[in-house]
């Protein structure tokens, strides 16, 4: 069956989601082939997947008012939780519900705090570990009939205000060197610019830190022994190439280089990068929007790196 899910909604699960979540739970694990030992997600009540929402939370989805989607997340240690009963309604497969919901299971995870997602795939299901793995997860080790697949989240800083955006621009501005690599991506006005800003009085760079839309970049000096700020705006490039044409790579090792719309030009300029993904959403109560920070370190450089501890304060 064909359905059209221009309608669909995900939210955060509440304990009236609970029937419909497993009207999808119970049709979904339907619909799979019989497995040895069989799956029990077969016997979940609304009774049992409220309780489980009571001592975590999950994500919904509807299209059209119809029940299509559930997940489960259930926190097993410090920092630590698990995705269950990843399920889409048979009426609804094959059209990026699953991906929808497991963004927003990643997101609600990684704004509670957690920083690891664990979750169990069973070796009969190919096609399911393969669909995992390409959202980033990895076999992690065998479990019983199955392997466990992780990723690790990225840390999530909550930001209220343009000046609380400078203020972790400034402190993100304490765990940088010489050679460190930014791709900030966001929507137009979220926030990109004013992270940079904080970023380049952290660093005590010369000034003013403005978007470089027209000229592309700008080399802001250091003012002490620190190192220097490249700012790029990519807003405009079409290719690696055109970004290559800058010759980012003259001053790379010595400067921190922040790349405004670098996701999928600038990742090659160098093996190690922060990836900073500012997201705008609604703010209960509030007149301003919210910008949601997700900074997840790529490479050995930020291994060690502890960016969970941007989220302890707030401006």
């Amino acid at each position: 069956m064909s359905t059209s899910v221009s309608e669909l909604v995900v939210s955060v699960a509440e304990q009236d989601d609970a029937a419909g979540m497993v009207e999808v739970i119970h049709a979904a694990f339907g619909a799979r082939p019989p497995l040895d030992p069989p799956s029990t997600a077969i016997t979940e009540t609304p009774a049992s997947v409220a309780a489980t929402l009571a001592s975590g939370t999950g994500v919904y989805a509807e299209v059209a008012g119809r029940p299509a989607g559930a997940l489960l997340v259930v926190p097993t240690g410090p920092g630590l939780v698990t995705f269950a009963r990843v399920s889409v309604h048979p009426d609804f497969q094959r059209h990026g519900i699953a991906s929808a919901l497991v963004h927003a299971a990643e997101e609600l995870a990684a704004r509670a705090g957690h920083r690891r997602v664990e979750l169990f795939a069973r070796a009969e299901f190919g096609q399911l570990i393969t669909f995992w793995e390409h959202r980033g997860y990895v076999v992690d080790r065998p479990a019983p009939h199955g392997v466990i697949l992780a990723k690790d989240l990225p840390a999530v800083v909550v930001v209220p205000t343009g000046p609380a955006m400078q203020d972790l621009g400034e402190r993100l501005a304490a765990l940088l060197r010489p050679g460190d690599l930014l791709i900030a991506t966001g929507d137009l006005g979220a926030g990109k610019t004013t992270l940079t800003q904080g970023i380049g009085r952290g660093l005590d760079t010369a000034g003013p830190v403005i978007s470089p839309t027209f000229v592309l970049s700008r080399i802001h000096p250091a003012r002490g022994d620190g190192p220097a700020l490249v700012h790029v705006d990519a807003y405009r490039l079409h290719s690696a190439e055109e970004l290559d044409d800058l010759d980012l790579d003259a001053t790379l090792a010595d400067a921190v280089t922040v790349v405004e719309w670098g996701a999928g030009l600038a990742e090659g300029l160098a093996e190690d990068r922060l990836e900073v993904d500012v997201v705008v959403r609604p703010a209960p109560d509030a007149d301003d929007d919210l910008r949601l920070v997700a900074l997840h370190g790529v490479g050995p450089r930020w291994a060690g790196v502890d960016l969970h501890a941007l989220r302890g304060h707030r401006g």
